[in-house]
């Protein structure tokens, strides 16, 4: 999933990361989340466990899941006998108080499309009784279903564009969008064949990326599966473009996948992986999303982004076009999808 963001906002880690900060005898799990939760602006964060309990700063270079763009006292909003805030309550306090702070840290270069959402750490409801009123506002990298998904190095030095690595599958979510990443032999939407970095310079229009991508997906296409025959397996390749938001703030890459042909409007789950076996290694990036998403204790929701108001099952993360994906009507011979 900022100066302008997309997706939608879920609170992120209100019962996980924060009920870990609650009383009881300080303890060493404690005392790290302590040091994690009072990290600086710049700072990265990153933990393992679902409940967060060996949340601790890293190096952003190194793996992480929280980088720190900001701080928030809301005391005089939320003076000590103030109540809890419900889950609708956060959203509008991480709206208010974290969504500029995300924007001014990187510069108002934080795409609206992106893979960078905006979250917060929340303090939990007994830090909360004791007056305690401080946020530490963040990026993340997430999946569609808000679950924290490893990062690389500084937001502020990343293409933020919105992939996968090549080999990663994508699970079919409820309505027609798309998914977490999950194991291949599972029931998902697409497979990941490849990532086709667009040149530099003005934006160029969605009828041109889709020209472009029709060829070089092809291409990636039939090198990923040797050469299989997509269109006996009822396959197809299909991709997806970048917005001329995200093309401002320098987003230039985007997914070629492959996925089943659709039922009307309908995207259809398929098993199994098409790679050839007999490949090459596959490139990745760090890697970062090359495994499936496991489900966590807790829900954390979706990352902020405050332009939409839409949640990724809305808009259809990751595609750019706010619909749900699917591939292109009318592909060039060239497409492996007319084979």
């Amino acid at each position: 999933m900022a100066g302008a963001f997309v997706g939608a906002f879920g609170l992120l880690m209100l019962s996980t990361f924060t009920s870990v900060l609650a009383g009881g005898p300080l303890s060493t799990k404690r005392e790290l989340v302590n040091a994690a939760y009072e990290a600086a602006v710049g700072e990265c964060l990153n933990w393992e466990k679902a409940d967060l309990s060996d949340a601790q700063k890293v190096d952003c270079s190194a793996t992480h899941k929280f980088e720190v763009t900001g701080t928030a006292d809301i005391t005089a909003a939320y003076p000590k006998e103030a109540p809890f805030p419900n889950a609708e309550a956060w959203e509008k306090i991480a709206q208010d108080n974290c969504a500029q702070a995300s924007t001014t840290y990187m510069g108002g270069k934080l795409d609206p499309k992106g893979k960078y959402g905006v979250s917060t750490l929340n303090p939990d409801e007994g830090r909360w009784s004791s007056g305690y009123r401080q946020l530490r506002c963040g990026l993340q990298v997430t999946a569609p279903s808000g679950a924290p998904l490893p990062s690389f190095g500084s937001a502020k030095t990343q293409d933020q564009s919105s992939v996968y690595d090549p080999g990663v599958c994508v699970a079919l979510a409820e309505n027609n969008t798309v998914g977490d990443p999950i194991e291949c032999a599972k029931p998902h939407a697409f497979e990941i064949v490849g990532v086709v970095q667009h040149p530099e310079g003005p934006f160029v229009a969605i009828e041109a990326q889709d020209a472009a991508m029709s060829e070089k997906c092809a291409a990636i296409a039939a090198e990923y599966t040797g050469g299989a025959d997509l269109k006996a397996k009822n396959l197809l390749v299909t991709w997806d473009t970048r917005a001329e938001e995200s093309w401002a703030v320098g987003s230039r890459k985007a997914n070629c996948k492959i996925g089943a042909v659709p039922q009307g409007p309908n995207l259809v789950a398929w098993e199994g992986s098409v790679r050839n076996p007999n490949g090459a290694p596959l490139t990745t990036a760090n890697p970062p999303q090359t495994t499936s998403v496991r489900p966590q204790d807790e829900p954390t929701g979706a990352p902020l982004h405050s332009e939409s108001g839409k949640s990724p099952s809305e808009s259809g993360k990751p595609s750019d076009s706010g619909k749900p994906d699917k591939p292109s009507s009318s592909p060039p011979p060239s497409s492996t999808e007319n084979r």
